[in-house]
């Protein structure tokens, strides 16, 4: 089976925190299992205890005759039962007006547990946003349509027809089926979370009585984000097929078109070329200082498939120092920019890859960026550029 990590719960202290009546609930379905592992469950009463470093011992060698909802179940309680994550589950059980009756002192894998035992989705879901968090890199898709839709978070009949329309891809592509996903409204637009299976692996395990081949199917988490401002779908994931699947199947089931999303380029680095300097003018956008070039990716290709990198802490600086200019050919394929923001001491990096691909240091960087692509026409727009005022570029 897949390796079982247990960031909070890999020492017996931790394990002794969930208060023994939680605990005896959520072992209790495996009593069978736990006792041909030499662990015996003892009454509700408290007064045996539980032999706590035998339970440590059991669930890190789970195995392949470990039962996958004892697995799951550690595993999501595990990522919860922390500060932060009480909070989370607190505040969502809160406006689910679900009453966890936890009483006055509970731990945090109290909680954790509880949720577990009365309502799995929604401490799946708190789970999932951990996954959110950790993803930068992203592929733009801009809508080939001029006018933005209303947009509203999708219901949840619709996201069940969207996560069928994603398991027949995954199945048609040997992933497996019980593709999931998860909604999550916030500040920077709407995101989803698809939870689905990769391709099965055969590993090598060491057991008891030696080695053998184990077979089991990974999880893999993708991100997709649909920004209403923009018109615009956002993916992070693995393979060519994923994206197309998604940038397809999102824009039917949000707004009835398959071709919702066409893919069309979004960046172009050929203002670089273009306007040289001036096209790190950043003086009309709030929240701006300054914008240098740090590096500059040109792919001459060839047989040995070339790549030339001019990197300096002024890229343009150093170009003038030498009374040089990028040259016309060949092509950009990207280019890394020093920001510094009004809010920050130090500049924060930001990479461009034409034609979908931007990387951020920080994920709320996007939106003053993005705003001073545009402005600049580093942004592809399907109907114009936003005009470039003279006067700016002339005093750069």
């Amino acid at each position: 089976m897949a390796t079982f990590r247990l960031r909070h719960f890999s020492q017996p202290e931790v394990l002794r925190a969930i208060d023994p009546c939680r605990l005896h609930a959520l072992l209790a379905p495996h009593r069978p299992y736990l006792a041909n592992r030499g662990l015996l469950l003892p009454d509700t009463s408290g007064t045996t205890p539980l032999d706590f470093d035998r339970l440590l011992q059991v669930l890190l060698n789970a195995d392949n005759e470990t039962p996958p909802p004892l697995v799951e179940a550690f595993y999501y309680i595990d990522e919860l039962a922390t500060a932060d994550g009480m909070e989370s589950l607190l505040a969502i059980t809160e406006a689910n007006r679900i009453d966890l009756n936890l009483g006055d002192c509970p731990t945090p894998a109290d909680v954790a547990v509880e949720v577990w035992l009365r309502c799995r989705d929604l401490l799946e879901y708190k789970h999932g946003e951990g996954h959110l968090r950790r993803r930068r890199r992203f592929e733009y898709y801009q809508s080939g349509r001029q006018f933005k839709p209303a947009f509203e978070m999708p219901s949840p009949d619709q996201l069940a027809d969207l996560a069928k329309i994603l398991d027949r891809w995954f199945i048609d592509n040997r992933r497996g089926a019980g593709t999931r996903i998860f909604a999550y409204k916030r500040p920077d637009g709407f995101w989803f979370l698809v939870r689905h299976g990769e391709p099965f692996r055969r590993e090598e395990a060491m057991q008891t009585a030696g080695t053998e081949i184990v077979m089991y199917r990974p999880v893999r988490y993708d991100v997709v984000v649909y920004q209403p401002n923009l018109g615009e779908l956002q993916i992070n994931a693995r393979t060519r097929g994923e994206k197309d699947r998604y940038r397809t199947a999102f824009g039917y089931i949000l707004f009835g078109d398959w071709n919702f999303f066409p893919g069309e380029a979004k960046y172009t680095l050929e203002p670089l070329r273009d306007d040289g300097p001036s096209s790190l003018v950043c003086t009309d956008v709030d929240g701006i200082e300054w914008v240098k070039l740090r590096a500059v990716h040109l792919y001459r290709g060839g047989n040995h498939f070339t790549l030339d990198i001019r990197r300096a802490t002024d890229v343009f600086a150093s170009l003038a120092e030498e009374s040089a200019k990028l040259p016309a050919e060949p092509r950009i394929v990207a280019a890394v920019f020093q920001v510094k923001f009004a809010e920050s001491k130090a500049p924060r990096s930001v990479t461009i890859r034409p034609c979908n691909i931007a990387h951020f240091t920080r994920d709320d960087d996007a939106t003053v960026v993005e705003d001073w692509l545009e402005r600049r026409g580093f942004i592809v727009r399907l109907y114009g550029q936003r005009e470039v005022p003279r006067e700016l570029l002339a005093s750069a």
